[in-house]
């Protein structure tokens, strides 16, 4: 039954939340543009006119699309070269969703991202419906084919896991970037003692070169350990050269709601760091240079003025 212009619409107005919801749910924008496109086609293979609530019906059919989805990523990420990281999205970016409230924005930052990682497929869908959207129990239960008690216990064991790895609270955006700058003074000198003290003890460094670029396939953990990296990473050299294949300009910005150190190589975006500050000191450092989780970000960075680069190596 081919769809009216009210029904593309309506279609059409629904896109941005469930393109978020699916980001959220997957940790991929090219994943859930995917599951969002699958959506629609069911939506225009569906008899519309008999479905008495379009946005609940849109959401069900998108959560259990990315459900399944879920399940088949954890088996391909077994397989994964090296560690697993979502894909960035930087400030602006309308897939980011809802930002109006405390929990919309952490449910979208990047260490949330990648603390529902370790969620069950629906300890996450019943986590970000809830957390992100504010959909209520009722409606989830009716989406999941639960209980509406199951869905509650589920929610606060996945709250619960997600505030276990976010026990520490994290400075305003003032003093992130003075952090941050800093942390590239520190950086560039080539010690690694002005990097440890900006440091918890037990800060991480993650990278994700999915195979492609370069990179550990386990994290670095500990002050000293993340530190001596750092100090490596920073230093010129031959290799560094090579591996960029051109000067790299660094920019202080914010990606998906927290603050990240953005590397450009002519107009390029090659990494994107998101940066975890406490009020302890820097506790995360998750670098994305995996090209194929960077295009997105590429293209919003060439259509946005974004200013002087802050610091350029090599």
């Amino acid at each position: 039954m081919a769809l009216t212009m009210t029904d593309v619409d309506r279609f059409e107005s629904s896109r941005p939340r469930l393109e978020a919801i699916a980001y959220r749910l997957l940790g991929s924008a090219s994943e859930a543009e995917d599951a969002v496109q699958e959506t629609y086609l069911r939506w225009q293979n569906a008899d519309v006119d008999r479905i008495e609530v379009p946005e609940a019906w849109l959401a069900k059919v998108l959560t259990n699309l990315c459900l399944n989805q879920l399940t088949s990523a954890r088996a391909r990420r077994e397989t994964y070269v090296g560690e697993w990281l979502p894909e960035p999205l930087l400030a602006g970016d309308p897939m980011l969703g809802p930002a109006d409230s405390a929990e919309r924005r952490e449910s979208v930052s990047y260490a949330v991202l990648a603390l529902l990682e370790r969620l069950t497929p629906s300890e996450r869908a019943v986590y970000v419906l809830r957390e992100a959207f504010d959909y209520p129990h009722r409606e989830i239960a009716g989406i999941l084919d639960l209980t509406e008690a199951a869905s509650q216990q589920i929610f606060h064991r996945a709250k619960k896991h997600v505030a276990e790895g976010r026990a520490r609270a994290e400075v305003d955006e003032a003093a992130a970037r003075r952090i941050i700058e800093e942390f590239l003074a520190a950086a560039t000198s080539g010690r690694t003692e002005p990097l440890v003290r900006l440091l918890t003890e037990d800060a991480v460094a993650v990278g994700d070169g999915g195979g492609k670029v370069p990179a550990r396939a386990r994290a670095f953990e500990g002050a000293v350990a993340v530190a001596r990296f750092m100090r490596g990473l920073f230093k010129p050299g031959p290799a560094q050269r090579a591996l960029a294949g051109g000067p790299v300009d660094l920019y202080v910005t914010s990606a998906n709601g927290g603050p990240a150190l953005v590397a450009v190589v002519a107009g390029r975006v090659f990494g994107v760091m998101c940066l975890e500050i406490t009020d302890e000191g820097i506790a995360a450092f998750r670098n994305q240079v995996n090209p194929d989780k960077l295009e997105r970000a590429t293209r919003q960075w060439a259509a946005t003025d974004h200013g002087t680069p802050l610091l350029r190596l090599f």
